[in-house]
């Protein structure tokens, strides 16, 4: 009776995760393996099958050739499906026909679900879930049908709905993916450059999804009320605004000889804009990656590798990751005891897990970038750890070396994705969490630090 009652440990629920994306990862990569899947009836080779399935499910949006010019219809619903079961995660859609099904949501898979999701708490998660759900469907349509305004009159109305949808869904899922190839190969959205309403729509729906569904369920509850915000809502929309007010300037000052130099104020603000949010994760750009100043490289890399909030679709090490650090560094420089925020205390063991991932995420950036080093040679130092940068994020932006890499580059670059949307759910819980837990303490020595 005991075994049978036994709950799995909570260490279990990171593995299931990560394994159910490895199996959409790996249905992803049969079906896009068929020759049905590519425009010239010719099957893309299995490296390049995994390679694309991989960033579409962890919704990442690098690829190793143009989805448009490559990928038939059949194949990019298939990434579309892709971008929308890995930006939603697995546990979310399997929610969704038990509600359509009018299942009973048991205890197993609501802890599955806040684990899926990134929430605190496992009461309400099944009524959060629904929220996701219905709140997806809305930003995505409304999305969808504001950039068919500006794609119907360039296409027709039924391929400029369908780039409507598509788009909408890669911009609120954070991947990056697009089908302007059908202008000109790799272009992702540079001939929308001085267009208003498809910047503002993406970057609108960039935000939305990259704040987190537990931020939406605080908001939704209390409104325009900030002090009445959970301390995570507070921070996730503290650290977002900062970021995106500070990448802005910062971009516009690196790029504002280069870039930005034949471009009118306005045009130069809203590509700074549109610069400083996608990098946090979305992949899409308006500008040539490829150009950038050094300064502008720089500050993107900073910017991928920070991501968006837990429990979204964006990845990187997470805004609240970022806040935590900050936070205990300031209070160490005042030699306060204790970290504290908007009046709460954060809690003892934050910086401890803070730091684990920002320490996870930079020794697998590195490992990542000595493999490709050694075995892509002829690739820039600068244009290697761009592309770490990137696929770690979960961003998909690229200095136009993606499709050059060979097998073990492509091999190295697919791990890191992996690692990078899991991460952003459980990854990091694998090595914070106390597996055993013991009341004999080592005897305290101290060492030097700094």
């Amino acid at each position: 009776m005991k075994a049978i009652l036994k709950k799995p440990k909570s260490s279990a629920y990171p593995q299931m995760i990560a394994l159910g994306y490895l199996i959409l990862i790996i249905t992803g990569t049969t079906l896009l393996f068929l020759p049905i899947a590519s425009r010239n009836g010719i099957s893309p080779g299995f490296i390049n099958a995994l390679f694309t399935a991989t960033s579409a499910t962890c919704v990442t949006g690098l690829v190793v050739f143009d989805t448009f010019t490559n990928w038939s219809l059949f194949g990019q619903t298939v990434i579309l499906l892709l971008l929308q079961i890995g930006g939603l995660g697995f546990m979310t859609i399997i929610t969704m026909f038990s509600f359509l099904l009018r299942r009973k949501i048991g205890l197993k898979e609501r802890e599955l679900l806040r684990e899926s999701v990134n929430t605190m708490y496992i009461g309400g998660v099944v009524r959060l879930t629904k929220k996701i759900l219905i709140g997806t469907f809305l930003f995505e349509s409304v999305g969808a049908l504001i950039l068919s305004t500006r794609f119907i009159p360039r296409m027709g109305l039924a391929e400029g709905l369908y780039y409507g949808i598509f788009h909408s869904v890669s911009a609120f899922c954070n991947a990056g993916f697009d089908l302007m190839g059908r202008f000109s190969e790799n272009s992702s959205l540079t001939l929308f450059t001085g267009d208003f309403v498809v910047n503002f729509t993406i970057i609108v729906l960039i935000i939305v999804g990259g704040i987190g569904f537990f931020v939406w369920d605080d908001l939704t509850k209390n409104k325009y009320q900030f002090k009445r915000y959970q301390l995570h809502t507070k921070i996730v929309l503290s650290m977002t605004a900062i970021l995106i007010v500070l990448g802005t300037v910062s971009f516009y000052v690196f790029e504002r000889t280069n870039l930005l130099l034949d471009m009118t104020i306005g045009e130069s603000i809203m590509t700074s804009v549109f610069s400083a949010v996608t990098p946090r994760t979305a992949g899409f750009n308006t500008v040539d990656t490829s150009a950038l100043t050094p300064g502008g490289r720089l500050l993107t890399m900073v910017l991928m590798f920070i991501g968006g909030s837990p429990g979204s679709t964006a990845g990187g090490v997470k805004t609240t990751t970022l806040a935590v650090v900050l936070i205990s560094l300031w209070s160490s420089l005042q030699n306060v005891k204790s970290d504290n925020v908007f009046g709460r205390r954060l809690e003892d063991n934050a910086l401890k897990r803070a730091s684990a991932v920002v320490t996870v995420y930079l020794l697998l950036v590195f490992v990542a970038a000595f493999i490709i080093c050694a075995t892509n040679a002829w690739i820039p130092l600068e244009d290697v750890l761009f592309e770490v940068f990137s696929a770690i994020g979960t961003v998909g932006l690229s200095t136009g070396i993606t499709s050059s890499l060979n097998t073990i580059g492509k091999i190295a670059i697919t791990l890191l994705m992996y690692c990078g949307r899991v991460g952003s759910l459980s990854f990091a819980l694998l090595f914070t969490e106390h597996r055993v837990s013991s009341f004999i303490q080592n005897a305290t020595e101290k060492i030097n630090i700094g």
